[in-house]
């Protein structure tokens, strides 16, 4: 049994790699255009939600040092 030469097998890897990677590129930007889209001035900034969160945390901790407190 003959073994292809390397050059049968790069004449037909290479364009079915591009097709496959031009068809993921198309698939992926179909799927950034279509939903709802947020606007930016809308949405709280990461910074806002980790001092949220920083902010029920301390809440947190001075309800428990409370708690151990009264005991």
């Amino acid at each position: 049994m003959a073994l292809p030469s390397v050059w049968s097998v790069m004449r037909v890897a290479i364009p079915f790699i591009l097709v496959v990677g031009l068809l993921s590129v198309r698939l992926v930007g179909a799927g950034q255009d279509s939903g709802s889209v947020i606007p930016a001035e809308s949405r709280p900034c990461v910074d806002c939600h980790a001092f949220e969160f920083m902010q029920r945390a301390l809440q947190d901790l001075k309800k428990t040092a409370y708690n151990l407190d009264t005991r």
